[in-house]
């Protein structure tokens, strides 16, 4: 199986379907039209009002329209630090928070299942290592949901892929609306968080910075948001001057390069040009007065997809796909690196783009400033200043 979806990330997909439903049916590429059957890609979360958001999760279902549940499929730890150049030491002592709406029981019971499964070391609320509060620090947590529950174990995942030895603390909102996610960016924060990723999105609007700008606004901590899933287009809060916006790409092995793996734009990666927040001094991008999205990326195509353990609702290994990965992602390498109370992540992000590994390749549709939908060499929308190579960047 893992061969399979593989397999199919040799192939550069162009992607043009809005994920405005939460089935969407991907026909193979016609060089596989023989031996590889159509993929089902399922957005985890449908679309939401202005002021509320959705997960940026994508789940595949494998041909025969079931979960795994004999094992792993998909990219696992060892695959993600080797494309990533990234150790297994380091992020003792440091936090990583994930904000996430609703609630998963069984987020703590299947995080054990996944580090077991790759060699991680335990972390539990015995051990001291995971934490699940809501978004007022407490534990009465919010009514249960199935869709948000694949976010959250990829969520938790990616991070225990990236920094086996981070603390992880889930904070819970009470639903998708900004504001009850913004209160829990505020509450990750004020519980040591090193690092805050969002894997969720919403519909810019031109009150948005004004109404919710300040919650993703804290000096010294890094804090990540998707970009998004529809290819180009701007989305919040990734479109806030004060987050990381993250874009994906399509990671493949290729045993050619000295580096093992290449990477292109992944066509669902969402970037452009923001209408209404400012751009900051270190983004200096010649097409657009405002905001730019995305600042780095990493992997998100699902057909180079994740290894993901979620029993609220499945049946145990599934792979994913959607910026959802990238931002975990590349929070828990600022955690990995460990200077965020020293820096500002954003400038320190750009004044080092030369530790990235720049992609020149794919695009994510069409637009008048070529740049922010098209991979080229240094800046560009679908995948900002490249994707990690080790931590010197961050």
């Amino acid at each position: 199986m893992k061969n399979f979806f593989l397999s199919l990330g040799l192939i550069t997909l162009v992607v043009s379907a809005i994920f405005t439903v939460r089935t969407t049916t991907f026909a193979a590429p016609a060089t596989h039209a023989a031996t590889a059957p159509a993929l089902k890609l399922v957005p985890s979360c449908s679309e939401a009002p202005v002021e509320s958001v959705r997960c940026m999760a994508i789940r595949v279902v494998p041909p025969d329209g079931t979960a795994s549940t004999n094992g792993p499929s998909g990219f696992g730890p060892v695959d993600l630090r080797s494309a990533y150049n990234l150790a297994t030491t380091g992020g003792n002592n440091k936090t990583i928070a994930i904000v996430d709406a609703f609630d998963d029981p069984n987020a703590e019971a299947d995080l054990a299942v996944y580090r077991s499964q790759f060699g991680l070391p335990p972390c539990t609320t015995a051990n001291g290592c995971f934490r699940k509060v809501n978004q007022d620090a407490g534990t009465n947590y919010p009514r249960s949901d199935g869709r948000w529950a694949e976010e959250i174990s990829l969520d938790l995942d990616m991070v225990s892929a990236i920094c086996p030895n981070c603390h992880i603390l889930l904070v819970e909102a009470q639903n998708a609306n900004l504001r009850n996610l913004g209160k829990a960016v505020d509450t990750a924060v004020s519980l040591g968080a090193t690092a805050v990723s969002n894997s969720y999105g919403g519909s810019d609007f031109p009150q948005e910075v004004a109404l919710y700008g300040e919650y993703y606004n804290h000096a010294g901590v890094a804090i990540t948001a998707s970009t998004g899933d529809n290819g180009f287009g701007t989305q919040i809060p990734a479109s806030f001057n004060t987050v990381i916006a993250v874009g994906g790409t399509t990671l493949v092995r290729n045993p050619g390069t000295s580096r093992g793996w290449s990477e292109s734009a992944w066509a669902g990666s969402g970037s452009g040009c923001s209408a209404y927040a400012t751009k900051q001094v270190w983004q200096t991008d010649p097409g657009c007065d405002h905001r730019s999205i995305a600042d780095v990326s990493a992997v998100a195509d699902p057909h180079t997809g994740v290894a993901v353990f979620d029993t609220f609702g499945y049946s145990g290994w599934l792979v994913f796909g959607g910026t959802s990965i990238s931002a975990p992602i590349i929070a828990s390498i600022y955690a990995l690196a460990g200077n965020a109370a020293q820096i500002n992540p954003g400038a320190y992000l750009y004044s080092h783009a030369n530790s990235l590994n720049d992609i020149s390749a794919g695009a994510n549709g069409s637009c008048a400033n070529a740049y922010l939908c098209v991979a080229q060499l240094g800046y560009d929308g679908p995948t900002g200043l490249g994707t990690p190579n080790g931590t010197l960047a961050f």
